[in-house]
């Protein structure tokens, strides 16, 4: 099994547009293979920003109906590469609607998917919020799938800030981990890539991290500065704030490396907390 892959981070800024939002991605997935990537992973809800609601639930299909990982199942088989679409909102057959990240292998089929399993329910304190749980249900699997060239945990936004859930999946096989994002420009100023490379040092994985950027619809706006990060914690690719592509090379025998030299995910001791 190769562990060397090159893997690009595609960041755009999607709107209320479907067809223009897949159309655009579609031809950086295009542009992204001609440079040689055979990794392309897609932001969190790549083809449809609806900050409204009560909207959303017209906007989004069940999965075999669902355009977009339509659209990317055909560019990955035409093109013989693997695809990790972020996440596209999808209708459930018990009528609920999931955030589910889709991992699409270089024949078009679909290798695993995830549903995002926290969700991001936040008011900050220049007035934003969000309620993403009154539109969407959550999932409860975490989720290590096997690609070809070592595992892959799979994780959407604001598991970001859920450490046991990465370090779950570093202890059950994953060596690389994506995070796609719509992070938000007020927390992704703030904690964004502090919380990325966290999350790389303490697992020793890569971390693969691409974020939607700039202003979508009505005040909601992305932060970008999609990220490539090694297991040392190292950024190896920044996406910046306009829309576009980044790359980096992925050498997972450094996973074994960076683990060997800190073995903290065998280090795991049972305590109890004492309360005075």
């Amino acid at each position: 099994m190769p562990t060397i892959f090159k893997a690009a981070c595609i960041q755009n800024t999607a709107t209320r547009d479907v067809k223009a939002n897949i159309d655009w991605v579609c031809e950086r997935i295009v542009e992204a293979h001609s440079e040689g990537a055979d990794f392309i992973a897609l932001p969190e809800t790549v083809g449809l920003i609806e900050p409204v609601n009560e909207q959303i639930s017209d906007r989004c299909f069940e999965q075999d109906k669902d355009t977009g990982l339509s659209a990317f199942r055909a560019q990955a088989r035409e093109l013989e590469v693997s695809i990790l679409v972020g996440s596209q909102l999808i209708k459930t057959g018990d009528g609920k609607i999931v955030n589910r990240s889709f991992l699409l292998n270089d024949r078009g089929e679909i290798s695993a998917h995830y549903d995002k399993l926290h969700l991001f329910d936040i008011e900050l304190s220049n007035g934003e919020f969000y309620r993403e749980s009154d539109v969407v249900a959550p999932g409860d699997k975490a989720v290590v799938a096997t690609t070809p060239w070592g595992k892959l945990g799979m994780t959407v936004c604001y598991d970001l800030r859920f450490a046991a859930l990465y370090r779950a999946l570093a202890q059950n096989g994953a060596q690389f981990i994506t995070i796609p994002a719509a992070f938000t420009q007020t927390t992704g100023r703030a904690h964004w890539q502090t919380l990325v490379c966290a999350r790389a040092i303490e697992t020793g994985s890569y971390i693969i991290a691409p974020n939607q950027c700039g202003h979508h619809v009505d005040r909601r706006a992305s932060w970008g500065h999609s990220l490539i990060v090694d297991p040392w914690g190292k950024v190896l690719a920044d996406g910046g704030i306009d829309p576009g592509i980044v790359y980096a090379k992925i050498d997972l025998s450094n996973v074994h490396s960076a683990r060997s030299r800190i073995p903290a995910l065998t280090h795991d001791r049972a305590f109890s907390i004492l309360k005075f």
